[in-house]
Parts: structure tokens; C-alpha cells; sequence
């Protein structure tokens, strides 16, 4: 669903062997995961479901311990559910549901969010070791994931309100801005994620 091929060149930047697959059978066999998007939570869930695709990933990352990085749809998949096009449940990998920034909430600020914005991020943090507790990314989303009551490492961001910008949790990682389009911080954060 959407941001494939920037996040493909820039693995490949890196030096990481990758390899695009809708089969079941080559996402439950990976080494490791990463599942970008771009798009509406209720017809990217349907995608993965119809194809098998969403317990091939459970299969992975429950059943073989694989790491997985989902980055801003790819995030909010991870999560319990999603209100985007009605209520619809989510991989249930993160424990927190994902809604709409509401217009009360973020000020004069425009939906969707869209740009360069600081996030914070909490010390030991494995995608953001080597970068500034305070460090750009590139965000391009109107729905989100609250930052309350997870357990696990996560980084911050506000816009109006405070929302989780990154998660990770043992071998579940995720990311609601765009690493491959930040730069030089997005690059050493998929380095680190590749290398962990």
C-alpha cells in the first residue's frame, strides 16, 4: 500500500538484500519485516487479510521471534484497530488503537500532518541510537496512535497533542513518520534497525 519503492531504495542504499513478496510463505520465512503503506487502515487490512498476508506476519513476528518495522500506515497496522473508513481491527502487535487527529486537539494546526517535525525520543532506544533525543523526521498522516499507557520504548511528537512518532518492543518496531524520506536521521535509524 503506497511508499514501497522509496523504502526498497533506500534498504538497498544501506547495503541490505531486499526482497518485495505478497506470498504468505516468503513473509512467514523472512529473516526480518518491514511493512510501509500509505493509505486507508480499513482497505490495507482487508488487502492483507484476503491475502493471507496478515497471519503470515503474525506467524513471523509471534511465532519465529522475526523483527518488523512498520512505517506510518505500516505503524498503524500494527495496532489494535483503526477508525479510518469505520472501525476495523488491526495485527493487534502494538496495544493501542489508532484515530484521526481531532480539529480540537491540534490547535491551528492543519490535518493532515505533513512535514519536518522534532521528535523525542527516550534514552536506549534501539532505532534512535546515535541521534539527538530531538531529531527531525518526515510526517505525512491524519490519523495517529496516543502515546499513553504503552509498554515499551517510545518516541514522541506533538501536534496539538502528543502522539507516538516511533514504537519498539522486543522485536516489533515501528515508525508513524518516514524514515526513507529524512534524510540522513531516517537512514541511521534503518541502519540501526537493520543491524539490531
Amino acid at each position: 500500500m503506497g511508499n514501497i519503492w522509496s523504502v526498497v531504495n533506500a534498504l538497498r542504499y544501506l547495503g541490505s538484500l531486499v526482497h518485495v513478496s505478497g506470498d504468505p510463505k516468503e513473509v512467514a520465512a523472512a529473516d526480518a519485516l518491514l511493512l510501509p503503506g500509505v493509505g486507508s487502515f480499513r482497505k490495507a487490512m482487508l488487502s492483507l487479510e484476503m491475502s493471507g498476508l496478515d497471519q503470515a506476519i503474525l506467524e513471523a513476528v509471534q511465532g519465529k521471534g522475526r523483527k518488523i518495522l512498520g512505517i506510518c500506515l505500516g505503524m498503524q497496522l500494527l495496532g489494535t484497530r483503526g477508525s479510518e473508513d469505520g472501525d476495523t481491527r488491526g495485527l493487534g502487535l502494538v496495544a493501542n488503537p489508532v484515530d484521526r487527529f481531532a480539529i480540537g486537539e491540534i490547535g491551528a494546526n492543519k490535518i493532515p500532518h505533513i512535514g519536518f517535525d522534532v521528535v523525542h525520543s527516550k534514552p536506549g532506544s534501539v532505532l534512535f541510537s546515535g541521534l539527538s533525543e530531538t531529531a527531525d523526521f518526515y510526517f505525512v498522516h491524519s490519523y495517529r496512535m496516543l502515546s499513553r499507557g504503552l509498554i515499551g520504548t517510545a518516541a514522541t511528537c506533538t501536534y496539538g497533542v502528543e502522539f507516538l512518532a516511533a514504537y519498539e518492543q522486543g522485536n516489533i518496531f515501528a515508525t508513524q513518520f518516514h524514515p526513507e524520506k529524512s534524510q540522513t536521521n531516517g537512514l541511521m535509524l534503518l541502519r540501526n534497525f537493520l543491524a539490531e
